[in-house]
């Protein structure tokens, strides 16, 4: 037997092999039940359109039940309405980075709209709002409580680009060129990782209690990043706009900045402020100003217009540059 031989016949045994425990040829005795899974278990999820969420006289698309959504494609916008309306809690709404796209026109509606006072637990993550007629998203003052916007662009837009309530989540989000501010929160929200420039009014705005971590705020035309008092502002960049760079309200902590080429000053803060750490250069007013009762420890203040560090009474100024 040549070589060829023995081979074939070891690949015919293995094969018999094989077959004697790949088990029986006839199914077993009773009802034959699918191994499928069905669509609802594949994406539980419950799509935009005009059969799950139709909308009303203000809006293409509203939801008014608890779940989560997704879209399917693009949505242009209509005039007199809301892109989607959210009017129910526990909604997080999933734009899949597709464009809600606003048109001519069409008057002071928002692309993503909760207009309900009071929901919870909104999620708006993932896709691009732009030329609406007020806000790109607007969770509204007191409409959307501790709710979060993650991943979204927006652009363009007559208000502000997102627009947010108490307690709120802002994250991985870029506000460009809208017509108010860029980023807007209320007190005890969160921003991170945000990018907001061009806009008309302030880059990124919010009230007491907030943090603002690893954002960026240039050639906006009003001030750059502006918190209310109790804040927390940590390795944050204010470049070229037009008001000041960085304004933080009383008792608020600034931490390893840079402000540079504002119009106004740098970082400007009210009484019981420190700032550590921070870089403030080639600003049109005072590199960093405080009212009362600041620290101001280890920072650099370079080639201002008018003074490096301006101060009122009773703070402590110490290792800086």
């Amino acid at each position: 037997m040549n070589r060829t031989t023995i081979i074939a016949a070891a690949a015919l045994a293995l094969t018999a092999a094989g077959l004697l425990f790949a088990g029986p040829l006839n199914p077993p005795a009773g009802p034959i039940t699918s191994t499928n899974k069905t669509l609802q278990e594949i994406e539980p999820r419950i799509a935009i359109n005009l059969t799950n969420t139709p909308g009303d006289a203000d809006s293409r698309f509203k939801i008014t039940q608890p779940g989560s959504y997704y879209l399917t494609g693009n949505i242009i916008g209509v005039s007199g309405k809301h892109g989607i309306e959210i009017a129910a809690r526990g909604v997080t709404l999933d734009l899949m980075g597709f464009d809600l796209n606003g048109v001519i026109g069409m008057g002071a509606f928002d692309g993503v709209s909760a207009t309900v006072v009071g929901l919870t637990n909104i999620t708006i993550r993932n896709g691009s709002v732009r030329f609406w007629g007020d806000e790109g998203v607007d969770l509204g003052t007191n409409n959307a409580i501790s709710s979060a916007v993650i991943d979204v662009r927006a652009s363009n837009n007559t208000g502000s680009g997102i627009s947010t309530g108490v307690g709120n989540t802002i994250t991985g989000c870029t506000a460009y060129q809208n017509t108010g501010n860029g980023i807007v929160t209320g007190s005890g929200s969160t921003i991170t990782g945000c990018t907001a420039s061009f806009n008309t009014g302030s880059g990124i705005s919010t009230v007491n209690g907030s943090t603002i971590t690893g954002c960026a705020a240039y050639e906006n035309t009003g001030n750059g990043i502006v918190t209310g008092g109790g804040s927390t502002i940590t390795g944050c960049t204010a470049y070229e706009n037009t008001g000041n760079g960085i304004v933080a309200n009383g008792g608020s902590t600034i931490t390893g900045c840079t402000a540079s080429n504002n119009t106004g000053s740098g970082i400007s803060t009210a009484i019981g402020c420190t700032i550590t750490g921070c870089t403030a250069s080639f600003n049109a007013a005072n590199g960093i100003s405080t009212g009362n009762g600041c620290t101001i420890s280890n920072c650099t203040a370079q080639a201002n217009r008018l003074n490096g560090i301006r101060i009122e009474s009773n703070c402590l100024v110490l290792a800086n540059t």
